[in-house]
């Protein structure tokens, strides 16, 4: 009688079993995957309460700090006072919140695979694009109320809406849309880096001269002439002159669908980088 030598079938690891499932996720459950990581990070805020003072304090601080201490001198140098600063800056502080504040999706991140927030994710049968995908929705979250609170003081301060409240509604929406692009950046940044003060550190590197070297806080024409040609290129300043021209008036094409477009091609490029680096990431 001879015995016969059975080889057992492997069974797949439930990693395995995840990513075999991620193709057979329908668009209906992706977006329950969606709200329910974006629940999970609403939670942490709300036990975390000191994760939300960037969001509340920056757009006071810089309100005041650029008023009163920069208006006098470049509101005069624009034709006005310190008033018209304040209708200039207001509106590209509002480009320029998004990108601050898209900085804490990258360091988040970054966090969350050094605790094994990450693995524990890529082992359930869910989209990975969903885990990134509810972290920016989370972020532009936070990033609407620092909009707020950046209008409400523009207008306490005596901001005056020279267009109509659809231009304004444009301008908040053109905003959310370009920050939401550069937020895939700084996920790649924090899939990329190895720890969450190497991600701020590149930020700031990256942040610094795209918003000093912009119409943010102040008219190009009287920088030189390279410089100029470098403010030409930059997605901020064609996004704050957009914003700018959607409520204060003023030729609006031309930014709109430069900064739309920058918008679709960092999207295109980074977010699929982004999602690959999620899976592969050890």
């Amino acid at each position: 009688m001879s015995t016969a030598t059975l080889t057992p079938t492997p069974t797949e690891t439930a990693p395995t079993k995840a990513l075999h499932d991620e193709g057979r996720i329908g668009l209906r459950a992706n977006l329950r995957h969606i709200g329910a990581l974006a629940r999970r990070n609403v939670l942490q805020i709300k036990k975390d309460p000191e994760s939300m003072f960037d969001v509340l304090l920056m757009p006071i601080v810089f309100t005041l700090l650029f008023v009163y201490v920069f208006g006098g001198s470049v509101g005069g140098s624009m034709g006005g006072g310190r008033q018209e600063y304040l209708n200039y800056l207001v509106p590209g502080l509002m480009a320029m919140m998004g990108m601050n504040i898209s900085m804490a999706v990258g360091t988040g991140v970054n966090d969350d695979f050094r605790k094994g927030v990450m693995d524990r994710f890529r082992t359930m049968p869910i989209a990975r694009s969903s885990v990134l995908i509810a972290k920016i929705t989370v972020e532009l979250g936070r990033m609407m109320v620092a909009t707020l609170i950046l209008l409400g003081m523009g207008f306490a301060l005596g901001m005056e809406l020279q267009t109509s409240v659809f231009g304004l509604i444009g301008a908040v929406a053109l905003s959310a849309v370009f920050s939401a692009a550069i937020m895939w950046i700084f996920i790649l940044l924090g899939l990329a880096m190895k720890t969450a003060q190497a991600v701020q550190g590149m930020g700031m590197l990256v942040l610094m001269p795209l918003q000093f070297g912009s119409s943010i806080f102040a008219p190009t024409k009287t920088m030189p002439g390279w410089l100029q040609t470098f403010t030409d290129y930059n997605p901020l300043s064609n996004l704050a002159d957009a914003v700018r021209g959607l409520m204060m008036g003023g030729p609006i094409a031309h930014s709109v669908w430069v900064t739309l477009g920058w918008a679709a091609v960092i999207t295109a490029v980074t977010g699929p980088l982004a999602v690959a680096k999620f899976r592969k990431k050890s």
